[in-house]
């Protein structure tokens, strides 16, 4: 019989701290709009235990989650094939890892270690609070079809995921609602560099309002492949305002797929269990120095020209995004030249890929920021229910774009394409092993 428990940890700077995700903008945090949370789910089938945890921060790493899960096995006896520990990717959180083609912009600190430690205790006690507390209960599977949040950030009317999965979990007592997790494709970028107030941007407002409406309820929000989608083509403003009002967009989505579940729907006799694998990667090579530069000047050019143009805020602050990433790409052409890069690439030399799964569905958690396409050719190749998360258990220094992807997140990712081909195997791999 299944039993299932939450746990949240608010995991907020407790001082003054640069807020990541922009370039160029001393940005150090004045306060906090909406607590910075981790939140765990953990499902228990009486054999076998599987936690779901998520932290609003914009990476968490390999090494931060190889700790996390050791300490998390020593309190609780979860073994890490049977952790996923996501992020929201918020882009209003402290720094927690370097990213190597950020190093060039002098704003951008390194991340603090007391920070860094706060993040892993958060995720280790909100991951053994989780534990702590099962109880009887009852899962179902949804998905709310969503639209009006965000598109395609590269072409409005390029691929997008409207699917937000949903895990629902009810208590068997009284059939009120323990816990919603769920795996939405889209970049939390409403609020931008202007903003100096710590928050988990819209998805903190998604969250909000669903555990608001559903009192006793908890939320775990996991980002899916987001790479090239965000809110770009359909916020009015970089505001708090703006946020909650696709925040509680999202979540209207959401509260009407849990309201259309039926009592036949859930179940208590669910199995779950955990799988993962480490797969071999190779780093790409970047174009050198003088190369770099001259794209550079070529994406500052376009960029003035809209701008001068008045081509509107999507063209503008895409084109602008282009030039963020030529810079960086003029770093790493650097770090190629003087062998930095050589030494930074052994630290990625494979990724995780991780599974957990619940009754008929499996979730999937990939490391890193990939585009949409990936999480939709999963979807069709598997015959059965299946999410997809990205930003887990890894960073990969940023992005996994498609083949013949432009832009700055092609331009500057440590992988190419080939990367995500074989992790998508590997996560196909996991799926059928398990019976699929």
């Amino acid at each position: 019989m299944l039993k299932a428990g939450t746990g949240r940890v608010d995991i907020s700077p407790r001082k003054s701290m640069f807020l990541w995700g922009y370039p160029h903008v001393e940005r150090m945090s004045t306060g906090v709009n909406d607590p910075l949370y981790v939140t765990a789910l953990c499902l228990d089938d009486g054999d076998c235990k599987t936690i779901a945890i998520v932290a609003d921060v914009l990476f968490v790493t390999a090494q931060q989650t190889a700790e996390c899960r050791r300490r998390i096995a020593e309190r609780a006896g979860v073994p890490g094939a049977h952790v996923m520990i996501s992020t929201t990717h918020t882009h209003s959180a402290p720094v927690t890892c370097t990213v190597l083609a950020m190093t060039g912009d002098p704003v951008v600190p390194k991340p603090e270690a007391e920070y860094v430690e706060q993040l892993i205790q958060g995720i280790t006690d909100a991951a053994c609070e989780a534990v702590e507390a099962v109880e009887p209960a009852e899962l179902a599977v949804a998905s709310a079809q969503v639209d009006g949040v965000g598109c395609n950030r590269l072409d409005p009317d390029g691929p997008r995921d409207p699917e937000a999965g949903l895990l629902i979990v009810r208590r068997s007592a009284d059939k009120s609602l323990l816990a919603v997790q769920m795996i939405y494709s889209m970049h939390p970028t409403v609020m931008h560099e202007d903003s100096t107030l710590a928050s988990s941007d819209f998805p903190g407002y998604t969250r909000q309002q669903i555990e608001s409406e559903m009192p006793g309820c908890r939320v775990i929000y996991q980002n899916g492949p987001c790479g090239n989608l965000s809110p770009r083509y359909h916020v009015k403003a970089q505001t708090f305002a703006e946020a909650e009002r696709l925040g509680n967009r999202l979540a209207g989505f959401v509260l009407d797929a849990i309201r259309s579940v039926q009592d036949i729907d859930y179940s208590s006799e669910i199995s779950v269990s955990g799988r993962h694998v480490r797969v071999p990667l190779n780093a790409r090579a970047y174009p050198c120095f003088s190369e770099a530069e001259k794209k550079l000047e070529e994406a500052v050019a376009e960029y003035e020209r809209l701008k001068a143009e008045n081509a509107g805020h999507g063209p503008v602050r895409t084109a602008e995004c282009v030039t963020f990433g030529a810079e960086e790409v003029v770093t790493m052409a650097r770090a190629q030249a003087d062998g930095t890069l050589a030494e930074f690439k052994k630290q990625y030399a494979e990724a995780e890929v991780q599974v957990l799964c619940a009754g008929d569905l499996c979730i999937a958690g990939l490391p890193g920021e990939w585009f949409v396409e990936y999480s939709l050719d999963i979807k069709k190749q598997v015959d059965g229910k299946i999410f997809v998360a990205a930003l887990t258990n890894g960073d990969l220094q940023g992005y996994i774009t498609t083949k013949g992807a432009k832009g700055y997140e092609a331009s500057l990712s440590l992988f190419p394409p080939a990367a995500g081909e074989l992790l998508v195997d590997a996560a196909l791999s996991l799926m059928w092993t398990g019976g699929r």
